[in-house]
């Protein structure tokens, strides 16, 4: 068996090892005055600034960025454009009905068409395929959760998006072992992450939009961001920090910075993938209660993603995007274990990075009029999509226009803090100690129900 270790470790992620980091833009030269000002350059900043743009072509807009556009999750993701939140329907539902929620539903729905038509526009290349997202389970408790994830996600307004297939149909796909059937969502699509990003960039910069990186922001209040290039004074000031908010003054525990991992093969030879098969390019999953996410890239390799070891203590970042050991080792038996004809493959690369989980583990998009301050983020690991709606929802807020956006339920949701350390470090490692240890019970033979430690877990970290 080959060496695991992969050839390369961070370097913030293998989508820019594929087509190379970007020439930085200069940093903020001094004080100015502007209409807006977006913190953080990744999706929800960019496209913030897009729509802004499309909407006031004359506004004076201006990103301020700690490193580079894409730098975070933006440019490290799994590459899952699938047009639907991670997040409870229920709770939207307590406090908004049950049709704004099957509204908020239609609209995420829509932003895989609505990316896909800007990209097409702009000429962004960003190796986009239309195709299916399977979500696979390989014992009786998956299955069990399957089909309540189908119906729940039926009650909600996607009927006509999800449907199962049986291990026959599946194997006719993708030949996973153990495979009992899937989950198949429909409208979604692959997507090159950073190439995406560093596109969507240079769009908003040809609108006008300026975009100053390597300029970290040290305070920020009403009217008014700091930093350690410069003072801005604008108007409207925009948080679109996601993963990376808990690093901002007064914010620590705002939104966790929960920790994912991939892992990427060298590309393989068409023998592994006849074995294999996977010729439709699908997204996959699976039922894991820590549950993973796969791609088949444009020149034949495979990614595996995971949470690995979740969470820093103190709201900790990674360094550049290095998983430690562990992590890579359990993506590793992840992709042994579901493409066992990978498993001579080189690990050409593996990387880390941070998304943003509020309290309540809900994505939130919402405005101050008074304070002319505005935020975003809590996307829990389906930001591709998510940010796209955010950033429509953040121009019209900002813009005072009221819209069939600005009444989704999602607008202006505040929920409580993360508490203090060492109890959210014990709350979300006990959660997904308690997710792995509910895997390996159901994987026993004989075990037909889902365990009911995963339950546990998840209300430990108030995620249910």
């Amino acid at each position: 068996m080959p060496n695991p270790t992969p050839a390369r470790i961070g370097d913030v992620s293998f989508w820019y090892a594929d087509i190379g980091l970007p020439a930085r833009r200069p940093a903020l030269e001094g004080d100015t005055t502007v209409d807006v000002c977006i913190i953080g350059a990744g999706y929800t900043g960019l496209w913030a600034a897009w729509y802004l743009k499309q909407a006031e072509p004359s506004l004076n807009i201006l990103i301020v960025e700690k490193e580079f556009a894409g730098f975070g999750a933006s440019g490290r993701n799994g590459g899952w454009l699938s047009g639907g939140f991670s997040w409870s329907h229920a709770r939207y539902a307590a406090t908004s009905g049950a049709e704004a929620v099957r509204a908020m539903v239609r609209a995420m729905n829509g932003t895989v068409d609505e990316i896909i038509s800007v990209a097409e526009a702009q000429g962004i290349d960003a190796d986009i395929r239309r195709c299916d997202e399977l979500m696979v389970a390989v014992n009786p408790a998956q299955e069990a959760r399957m089909v309540a994830e189908t119906e729940h996600r039926r009650h909600w307004g996607e009927e006509a998006r999800v449907h199962r297939i049986s291990a026959e149909e599946l194997a006719g796909r993708i030949r996973i072992p153990g495979a009992r059937g899937a989950l198949v969502v429909t409208n979604v699509a692959r997507i090159q992450p950073a190439k995406l990003v560093r596109g969507l960039a240079a769009a908003v910069e040809r609108a006008g939009v300026r975009i100053a990186e390597g300029t970290t922001v040290t305070a920020l209040s009403p009217g008014r961001v700091t930093t350690d290039r410069g003072t801005v004074t604008a108007k409207a000031v925009l948080r679109c920090t996601e993963g990376f908010t808990a690093g901002l003054p007064g914010l620590t525990r705002e939104w966790l910075p929960l920790n994912s991992a991939q892992i990427v093969t060298e590309p393989l030879p068409q023998s592994v993938w006849d074995q294999i098969g996977w010729d439709g390019h699908e997204i996959l999953g699976d039922f894991n209660n820590a549950y993973c996410y796969c791609q088949r890239t444009r020149e034949g390799r495979i990614t595996v993603g995971g949470r690995g070891v979740p969470y820093r203590f103190g709201s900790g970042l990674d360094s550049n995007g290095t998983p430690d050991a562990e992590t890579i080792r359990r993506l590793v038996a992840i992709l042994h274990r579901h493409f066992p004809a990978a498993r001579q493959a080189r690990i050409d690369h593996a990387w880390c990075g941070v998304l943003g989980v509020p309290r309540d583990w809900c994505a939130t998009v919402g405005f101050d009029p008074a304070a002319g301050m505005g935020w975003a983020g809590g996307y829990v690991g389906t930001g591709v999509s998510t940010s796209n709606l955010a950033g429509r929802t953040l121009a019209d807020l900002t813009l005072g226009r009221e819209t069939a956006l600005t009444a989704l339920p999602w607008v202006n949701r505040r929920v409580r803090k993360w508490e203090p350390e060492p109890l959210r470090w014990l709350g979300v490692t006990g959660m997904y100690a308690l997710l792995n240890a509910a895997d390996r019970a159901e994987a026993r033979p004989g075990v037909q129900n889902p365990s009911v430690l995963a339950t546990i877990g998840n209300r430990l970290a108030g995620r249910s």
